[in-house]
C-alpha cells in the first residue's frame, strides 16, 4: 500500500504495544467514576502539548464531563465540554447503522453484490464480487482515495476550498490499484463509506445526510451532531483545528465534502455517549443485526487479538474487557469514543491538534497522557493490575506521506 506518492492509512490515533490482560469476571461497568483521578489525567494532556482536552465519561447512570486546556492557540479562551467537533471517521458508525436498519427493513442484504444496487458506480467484475458487507467491514479491496487526494501539504489548502462530488471521490478510489482481492482481507478505505452513502441514496431516494437525521440523529436528540455538508464553518461553540506542521494556523473552517458519509460530521462527546450508548444496548437495530455489526476481522491480520473491525465499528482489549467504537481523524481534530459492550462504561474524548508525531519513531507525550486519560475513563482502579498507556493496544488515522515524512490526517 506504500507508494512514493500515495499517503498510507493505518487508523491510529494513540499508539500502544503491549497485549492487554483480561479484567475480572466484573467487567468494564463494575467500577465507579474516580473524578479526581480523571481530572489528574486530563490535566496530564495539555501538559504534555495538547492546546485543548474535552472528554466525556459514563459509568452507568453516573456522568462526568470536563475539559481543560485552551480552545485556541491565538486568543485566551479555554476549552468547554461542550463544544463541537469534527468526528472524522466516527461517521461510518452511524453511516453503518442506517444501513443496518435498511437491513432490517428488508430493503437490501448485507451479501448483496453493490453491483445490484449501483450498477453504473461500480459495473462489471468488481460490482458483482464486492458486497455491502465487504465495504462495512473494510474487507472489499477498493483503493482509499485519500491516499491520491492528499498527496502534499499543497493539497490540504486545496481541499479546504473545494467542493467535491461523492461520485468523484468514488472514482478516484477506483481508479486506484486494488488492495486485495475482494473479501480477502481488512485495509482501511474511504471509499467504501462513500460507496455506502451513494447505496443510502439509491435505496431510501433521500439525501444520505438526511437519512442519518431521520433516523438517529432526530430520534435520539443529538442535538450538537451534523453533517455540515460544503458550510466550511463548525456551527455552534467550538475550538480552533491545530495540524501541527502548519503551526498556529486555525484549520477549524473546512470544506469537508471531501469526506462525506466517510468522515464529514461534528458531534459533542456527549452525543456521541449517546448515540453509542442506544447502539450497543439495542434501541437502533434488531439483536440479530447488531450481532452482525460486531462480528469482526482482524485489522492486523498477523496480530488478531488487537482489535477486530466489524461493520462500521471496532473493537479492542482493554485491560478491564472488550470495548467498541471507533476514531477520527481531520485536519486539527481527534477524536476517539470507546464503550464497554452493553453501554455501560463510556468515554467519548477529542483534542485540538493533530499529527504532531511528524519525524518521531517513538511515541509522542501527548499519545502516553492521551491514552492515559482514556485508560482511566475506561477501566477503574481495583479492576486491573496494570493501566499503564502501553497496554492500550494500537487504536486503527495516522497517515505518513513517504518521501518528506509529512503526516496528513485522513478520516
Amino acid at each position: 500500500m506504500v507508494t512514493s506518492v500515495a499517503l498510507v492509512t493505518t487508523l491510529a490515533v494513540v499508539p500502544a504495544s503491549a497485549t492487554a490482560q483480561p479484567g475480572p469476571a466484573a467487567g468494564p461497568a463494575a467500577g465507579g467514576l474516580d473524578r479526581a483521578e480523571l481530572r489528574a489525567a486530563l490535566a496530564a494532556v495539555p501538559e504534555a502539548g495538547v492546546p485543548g482536552v474535552l472528554v466525556a465519561v459514563r459509568d452507568g447512570r453516573r456522568d462526568w464531563r470536563d475539559a481543560a486546556g485552551q480552545a485556541f492557540l491565538t486568543k485566551p479562551r479555554p476549552m468547554q465540554p461542550q463544544m463541537r467537533h469534527r468526528i472524522g471517521s466516527i461517521t461510518k458508525t452511524f453511516v453503518a447503522t442506517t444501513v443496518l436498519q435498511l437491513v432490517d427493513e428488508g430493503r437490501l442484504g448485507l451479501d448483496d453484490p453493490i453491483g445490484r444496487w449501483l450498477p453504473n458506480t461500480v459495473p462489471g467484475e468488481l460490482g458483482a464480487q464486492v458486497t455491502v458487507r465487504m465495504l462495512l467491514n473494510h474487507t472489499s479491496g477498493i483503493g482509499n482515495y485519500t491516499n491520491a487526494m492528499i498527496d502534499s501539504y499543497a493539497s490540504i489548502d486545496r481541499m479546504r476550498v473545494t467542493t467535491y462530488a461523492p461520485a468523484e471521490l468514488v472514482a478516484t478510489g477506483l481508479a486506484m490499484p486494488p488492495t486485495n482481492a475482494p473479501g480477502a482481507r481488512f485495509s482501511y478505505s474511504n471509499t467504501n463509506y462513500v460507496l455506502a452513502g451513494l447505496l443510502i441514496e439509491k435505496i431510501t431516494g433521500n439525501d444520505a445526510a438526511a437519512a442519518v437525521q431521520r433516523r438517529i440523529l432526530r430520534p435520539l436528540k443529538l442535538n450538537g451532531t451534523s453533517f455540515p455538508g460544503t458550510d466550511p464553518r463548525i456551527r455552534g461553540p467550538h475550538s480552533g483545528a491545530y495540524f501541527a506542521p502548519f503551526g498556529v494556523r486555525d484549520l477549524s473552517e473546512f470544506n469537508m465534502s471531501w469526506g462525506w458519509t466517510a468522515g464529514e460530521m461534528i458531534a459533542t462527546t456527549a452525543d456521541l455517549n449517546t448515540f453509542f450508548r442506544a447502539l450497543l444496548a439495542g434501541d437502533l437495530l434488531s439483536p440479530a443485526t447488531l450481532d452482525e455489526m460486531l462480528t469482526g476481522v482482524p485489522m492486523l491480520p498477523e496480530l488478531p487479538e488487537a482489535g477486530r473491525y466489524g461493520l462500521g465499528i471496532y473493537s479492542l482489549p482493554t485491560p478491564c474487557g472488550e470495548f467498541w467504537g471507533h476514531d477520527g481523524a481531520v485536519f486539527g481534530h481527534l477524536t476517539i469514543s470507546m464503550h464497554s459492550r452493553g453501554g455501560a462504561r463510556q468515554v467519548s474524548t477529542g483534542i485540538n491538534i493533530s499529527h504532531y508525531q511528524v519525524g518521531l519513531p517513538d511515541p509522542h507525550p501527548i499519545d502516553i497522557a492521551w491514552s492515559t486519560l482514556l485508560l482511566t475513563a475506561m477501566c477503574p482502579t481495583g479492576e486491573v493490575t496494570s493501566r499503564s498507556a502501553a497496554t492500550l493496544p494500537q487504536l486503527p488515522s495516522v497517515t505518513r506521506m513517504p518521501g518528506n515524512d509529512a503526516v496528513v490526517a485522513v478520516p
